[in-house]
């Protein structure tokens, strides 16, 4: 039935030929996509979609509005969507090499946004250096000093694509604890925490309310937790796990004991290699989702509720998809709404409950093609499926 109703809407929307002018009524098109990894950026994204609906149905009024879900692409929706611009600092990538990094700065409010990837994201390295037991948050720790020198009230960061896996241990030594064992001070590898007997806080440390923004529920430890899940595609080797989880497990019985709270389990904590939960236990920071954050950032339940028609998407749409990425927090808004909403991915599993979600599943990829020239020439067949939808419609 919704579907019909799109239908309905866009077919009016076109049928200028029967009506007069003033009489035209224009369907509205809100277009809230997050990227296509590795190929287009979710303003990409939405872009080659608005192209094809115009195509084919030029009086459509089309907003655009980037999504993310706290992973990359997370700071550059909301400075587009809030009016941000950029700050730049030096900071040290996750192997501690010097490198320039930028973060969006919205001054009404103060307001700084993130990305952890930025400094200690797998993209800083290629494949052969990847090392989660040296891979460091410290260039973490670093943003968040800056943005808290230049006056932050509140600061927001992502926390997709880390290369890091030490529970925010590089993060808290930059803003001053100090983790010891008989009087050692550690300061290097992950595994280094193993022997922990005591953590030691700054004396005057004043952060501002942090916000951490995850795109995973997955908890610090255990078979789901960060270390398992995560480890292998950043580097980690089956002893090496074994050595990380370890590690892992020795910071959260400390921080216990020290501070008298233990965030292990919170939903998020497994975020970034354990960097939501060395957020909470260093910065007492909030955990939320990303698409909650972004969605009210940008104000898209207003949109949504201004549209006729909402379309959405991302690289993949899987089971992945239900655990907070950006189509699936669209759709339920738009169902809320009592709007239609389509999906435009690179490529879609069959699995009915992903699909149920939406009025309509258009997939990018072709038979008998690449995913390599796929991604190669997405923009191209977002604008052919969007052709095809209003067609279809």
């Amino acid at each position: 039935m919704v579907q019909r109703r799109a239908g309905e809407i866009l077919r009016f929307a076109q049928d200028d030929k029967c009506r007069a002018r003033d009489e035209i009524a224009f369907v509205r098109i809100l277009i809230a996509p997050d990227k296509f990894k590795g190929s287009l950026n979710a303003r990409e994204v939405a872009q080659n979609i608005a192209k094809g609906l115009r195509d084919a149905s030029p009086n459509a009024k089309i907003e655009i509005v980037p999504m993310a879900d706290g992973g990359e692409g997370t700071a550059e929706a909301i400075a587009q969507a809030r009016g941000g611009s950029w700050l730049e600092c030096n900071a040290h990538d996750p192997l501690g090499r010097e490198i320039d990094v930028r973060y969006a700065w919205i001054e009404s409010g103060r307001i700084a946004v993130m990305e952890m990837s930025e400094a200690s994201g797998m993209r800083r390295l290629p494949e052969n250096e990847r090392d989660p037991d040296h891979a460091s948050t410290f260039g973490v720790g670093e943003m968040t000093l800056d943005a808290t020198k230049h006056g932050a009230k509140e600061i927001i960061i992502g926390l997709g694509g880390s290369a890091t896996n030490d529970g925010g241990f590089g993060m808290a030594r930059v803003l001053g604890f100090r983790f010891f064992a008989q009087n050692q001070d550690l300061c290097g590898a992950v595994s280094e925490l193993v022997r922990l007997e005591r953590i030691e806080s700054p004396k005057h440390l004043l952060l501002p309310e942090i916000t951490a923004a995850v795109d995973v529920k997955n908890p610090l430890l255990g078979k789901n937790g960060a270390t398992r899940v995560f480890g292998p595609q950043k580097g980690a080797s089956q002893n090496e796990l074994d050595i990380l989880e370890r590690a892992l497990t020795r910071l959260a019985d400390i921080v216990t004991k020290e501070f008298g709270f233990d965030y292990r389990d919170e939903p998020g904590a497994g975020a970034a290699g354990g960097l939501g939960f060395g957020l909470m236990s260093f910065c007492g920071a909030k955990v939320r989702p990303g698409f909650d954050v972004v969605a009210d950032a940008v104000g898209l339940e207003a949109k949504i509720k201004d549209a006729d028609v909402v379309i959405t998407g991302e690289g993949s749409l899987d089971r992945q998809t239900l655990e907070g990425k950006t189509p699936a927090g669209v759709a339920r808004l738009a169902r809320k709404l009592d709007k239609p909403v389509f999906a435009f991915v690179g490529r879609a599993s069959r699995d009915r409950e992903v699909r149920e979600m939406f009025d309509g599943v258009c997939e990018n990829a072709q038979r008998g093609m690449s995913q390599e020239e796929n991604m190669k020439r997405a923009g191209e067949f977002l604008r052919e499926n969007a052709r095809e939808l209003v067609k279809t419609l």
